[in-house]
């Protein structure tokens, strides 16, 4: 009866938050939840969720079975209430990982072992250090119709002694993501816990249609580099109704690295971000820095950050080409912010020498309107770049309380920029009044 137990679960589970939601809307509809006939249980394969025992072979005997058996409709992958502590592996296409309440999926910390991949074609090198960079703890390559959900089960990094490494600088390779799906599309990912990743924590990148919905993100204050949701080359993603606390940035928008990311092409676009609260010392929403690829038609909507260092921030620099163009952000409150709106072109740094610091960053078409800020030592920083400014800057029905007597000692900072303003409180910068 285990599958009848399971069906009925995820039913009432969507079927409580589409009641609790009618009224909002939804881009989730890019990909629809399916509901699988063919269901198996870890403890089928030998896992044991005590919280000791290894369960790598389990996940891959498992997950072997779903690939080669082809069930039609595809297979879910049921992980019982316990701690099952594995090693990464990767997941097939047509199959849902499915955690129950209390259920935990926690990584090794024997770093000895882990899995070396090939870096990014877009990047050139691992994101921290040069050459390859070890495997995601849930990862896929080449992948359709995979859903990771639960009814708040918990996937955990125990980043820990990776984030003690990367500040000891002890680092071999380039740290490993807790989840990120390569080359894959029709992708659900919701209704879990994510926490303690080592490095970025979920990260699709060349992948089309993909769905991250009322998930939690967790990492302490202090963890570097644990950006939430970072869709990377990537088209169609609609992100939902979550919550994320993080060491780095809520959700970037990436797009490759220097000459790497010219080189490949692959741009970011439809990207759809709604409904999202948290805090960090770094941004809310973020396009870059990486963003050599290019990234159009982003739209981010009723966000609430406290604690924040930037509430909005879209960096690039020199060396990164790219495009970015057609940003909206809308509908923000910010509470006890650094900075509430930056706009950079000189953020972010290089994967070796042989960037071409005439490769230019285009920025064109940044619309923020309708955004509330308390206690924000800075309403503004906009700063283009010289021979690129950044134009079509929009500003609209924005009122931020600015501490005044903090520093800097102006509350908007502008320079390389052009755009206009309307309901703008504190005024910006002349070069948006005209």
């Amino acid at each position: 009866m285990l599958w009848l137990s399971v069906s009925v679960l995820i039913l009432l589970s969507g079927a409580a938050r589409i009641g609790s939601r009618a009224e909002e809307v939804t881009c989730s509809g890019i990909v629809p939840m399916k509901y699988r006939s063919d269901i198996i249980s870890i403890t089928d394969y030998g896992g044991v969720g005590d919280g000791r025992t290894v369960n790598t072979k389990a996940f891959k005997e498992a997950i072997y079975r779903i690939h080669h058996l082809n069930r039609a409709g595809g297979t879910l992958l049921y992980i019982p209430p316990g701690v099952y502590l594995t090693e990464s592996f990767n997941l097939t296409s047509h199959m849902t990982l499915f955690l129950a309440k209390d259920a935990v999926i926690k990584a090794t910390q024997d770093y000895s072992n882990w899995p070396l991949i090939d870096p990014l074609p877009s990047y050139g090198r691992g994101r921290e250090l040069p050459g390859g960079r070890y495997m995601s703890f849930i990862h896929g390559d080449g992948l359709e119709d995979v859903i990771i959900t639960g009814d708040n089960g918990t996937i955990d990094g125990q980043g820990d002694i990776w984030w003690n490494m990367w500040r000891q600088r002890t680092l071999s390779f380039t740290r490993p993501n807790l989840i990120e799906l390569l080359n894959s599309r029709d992708i659900i990912i919701s209704n879990l816990v994510f926490q303690n990743s080592p490095f970025w924590n979920i990260h699709p990148v060349y992948c089309s249609n993909v769905v991250v919905r009322n998930v939690t993100i967790l990492a302490p204050l202090d963890s570097p580099n644990t950006d939430g949701i970072d869709p990377d080359s990537s088209t169609n993603v609609c992100i939902e109704d979550s919550y994320i606390s993080v060491g780095d940035d809520l959700v970037a928008v990436k797009s490759g690295w220097d000459e790497y990311g010219i080189s490949y092409g692959r741009p970011s676009s439809g990207i759809t971000i709604r409904r999202i609260t948290g805090s960090s010392p770094f941004a809310g929403i973020a396009v870059g820095s990486e963003t050599s690829g290019g990234v159009e038609n982003v739209i981010a909507e009723n966000i609430t950050l406290y604690n924040m260092g930037v509430g909005i921030h879209i960096k690039t620099n020199t060396g990164r080409g790219g495009i970015i163009k057609n940003i909206t952000i809308s509908s923000l409150c910010i509470e006890n912010a650094r900075r509430a709106i930056k706009i950079s072109g000189n953020v972010g740094d290089h994967p070796d020498d042989n960037y071409d610091p005439n490769a230019l960053p285009v920025v064109n078409g940044i619309t923020i309107k309708d955004v509330t800020g308390v206690k924000i030592l800075q309403p503004g920083l906009i700063q283009g770049i010289k021979d690129s400014p950044f134009t079509g800057i929009y500003l609209s029905n924005i009122n931020l309380d600015w501490v005044r007597g903090s520093r800097p000692s102006t509350p908007w900072t502008c320079s390389d920029v052009s755009g206009d303003s309307v309901k703008v409180s504190p005024l910006p910068c002349s070069q948006l009044q005209i």
